[in-house]
């Protein structure tokens, strides 16, 4: 079907919203062909993509023929199949979740909903709480609010595997676009189909929290805290009430959902522009530190006040002092194997020093946090799930337990408080500490950078870029680059899963990896070194990134 015959379809389905049906009407011929041009990408993120009609937007009809081929694959493999459904706060969250519910139930499976919006690790934890077959959770993380997105986690509470989200997407390529009428959500919930989560469940996660404390204090810790209009809001400030010590500021610009996110249009915690108010309000306030959390509550950000300003953490600073933090507050049992922290290959070199150090098992996995919660997983099919000490990524995501399977900003505040209300017993702020262990260890510096393909074209770019990139050296690079070994994810034995990676270590051990992104039109590429100073690190960060502009340009 070509893409005016497909638009022609949905102009006529008498099943259309007329949200979507005056869209239809305004496109003009370039926005027909990028809303129609293909089907939404579904992979082990799940879907992602802007909100908006066609088959390459997030809408009713995309949630709804993603919804029936999981439940084909559900039913497919299993006698009794259930699922748990969360949302965010954004744009529409709420009606692809009841959608979801809606498709899920009319095929004959159980669902399990949050009666309210709840935390994509509150997902992860209700998976396996409640025995489900599987999850979805309705959520773009921390995208600008043009877009929306559908995560899918298997029993196990982690994202789908690569396998599992193949047999999904080819059962998703079996249904149909379109659809004379939604099913009822109302029906579904009557019938018993559809059943709210309790707040028994919520309880659960709560307790599962609290008992990631390694060390209490009772020194009192004034904190400025924002979810960026999303849904952390509850839970972290319910961890904070009862750890007790903790005074909560709240920005009350960022307090309350809205999927508008009017003062913030990129909620990230990691980009200084989403901590502005934060930061503002911590300097207004005298208060200790600051911290965010992205709209569905897995990432979190945060900085110290130093007098009259506020020094933002990196994730893998950020990482390394909660790493730190937790090996000097355990307490090792004789003869016991080595504790397990877990890393992606695009986070910091840093934590190898410290398990060396500490005597501890470093495990790298590929970027995604699934491949985190994989390596519980793996220990739990060991009987030693209690190895698991820590998993983190650069970007802001933290996991100390093991009840969720994916990273839990909720985890991360407490560990965040309890960090900082020990030092501050000591006098100490989490940057003294942090500058301690780098005159330890030395100094580890990173740099992200991301390039954005826009449209048709630019897929066919990033691919062919990639492409490039894997040809001989010196083809495409100068000579700073002709010594560099180069590992490729996708084609090379490295003993993980394949994947269009490529790293390059060059001669003076500077290194850098280059991906294209799992869930958006864009190649990021991550910049290490490491060095004595910060000003030779920025000199070495500068002439790699000029080496990587070049290639990726």
């Amino acid at each position: 079907m070509s893409v005016m015959e497909k638009y022609q379809s949905w102009v006529n389905c008498s099943a259309m919203t007329e949200e979507l049906l005056s869209e239809l009407k305004a496109m003009n011929d370039d926005q027909i062909n990028d809303s129609f041009y293909r089907d939404l990408a579904f992979g082990t993120g799940g879907l992602r993509g802007v909100l908006g009609a066609g088959t390459n937007r997030m809408n009713v009809f995309t949630v709804m023929k993603a919804t029936r081929g999981l439940a084909a694959y559900l039913l497919e493999n299993n006698a009794h199949p259930s699922c748990a459904v969360s949302c965010d706060s954004r744009i529409h969250s709420r009606d692809f979740a009841e959608l979801t519910a809606a498709v899920l139930a009319h095929q004959g499976i159980t669902v399990w909903l949050y009666p309210r919006l709840q935390p994509t690790p509150m997902l992860s934890f209700a998976v396996r709480h409640l025995s489900a077959s599987a999850g979805v959770m309705v959520t773009a993380s921390h995208n600008p609010a043009k877009f929306n997105g559908y995560k899918v986690y298997g029993s196990d509470g982690c994202q789908i595997t690569l396998e599992a989200a193949n047999r999904i997407q080819a059962k998703i390529k079996e249904q149909p676009d379109l659809t004379d009428h939604l099913p009822s959500f109302e029906e579904g919930l009557s019938s018993g189909k559809i059943r709210y989560i309790t707040e028994e469940t919520i309880e659960a996660y709560y307790q599962a929290v609290l008992k990631l404390r390694v060390r209490e204090s009772s020194e009192p810790l004034h904190v400025v805290y924002s979810p960026l209009n999303g849904a952390g809001n509850v839970p972290v400030r319910e961890i904070l009430k009862r750890i007790g010590n903790v005074q909560v500021e709240m920005v009350s610009e960022q307090e309350l959902p809205d999927g508008n996110f009017p003062t913030c249009p990129y909620p990230n915690p990691e980009i200084r522009e989403a901590m502005n108010l934060a930061i503002q309000k911590t300097v207004t306030t005298g208060a200790d530190l600051c911290f965010a959390t992205d709209p569905d509550c897995d990432r979190m950000g945060a900085g110290v006040r130093v007098g009259n300003d506020v020094t933002l953490i990196s994730g893998n600073d950020m990482g390394i002092l909660m790493l730190d933090y937790l090996c000097r507050n355990r307490k090792p049992a004789a003869g016991e194997l080595p504790p397990v922290v877990v890393k992606t290959i695009v986070t910091t070199e840093m934590a190898r020093a410290l398990c060396e150090r500490y005597g501890l098992e470093l495990r790298d996995v590929l970027t995604g946090f699934k491949y985190i919660g994989e390596q519980i997983g793996l220990l739990e099919q060991e009987g030693r799930k209690d190895r698991f000490l820590f998993g983190f990524e650069e970007s802001y995501g933290y996991l100390s337990g093991t009840d969720v399977r994916d990273k839990d900003a909720v985890n991360a505040v407490l560990l965040l408080c309890d960090m900082a209300a020990g030092l501050k017993e000591q006098g100490l702020t989490l940057l003294d500490r942090l500058q301690e262990l780098r005159r330890e260890y030395g100094l580890y510096v990173q740099r992200l950078l991301t390039y954005e393909y826009e449209g048709e074209n630019g897929s066919r770019k990033m691919d062919s870029i990639m492409a490039a990139l894997r040809g001989p050296i010196d083809q495409f690079a100068d000579a700073r680059l002709q010594s560099a070994s180069r590992i490729d994810y996708l084609n090379d034995e490295t003993g993980l899963p394949a994947s269009d990676v490529l790293s390059f270590t060059l001669h003076d051990q500077d290194r850098f990896i280059v991906r294209p992104s799992g869930t958006e039109p864009k190649l990021k590429a991550y910049l290490f070194t490491r060095a004595d100073s910060r000003e030779e690190a920025d000199s070495r960060l500068d002439q790699l990134q000029k080496l990587v502009d070049g290639l990726c340009s």
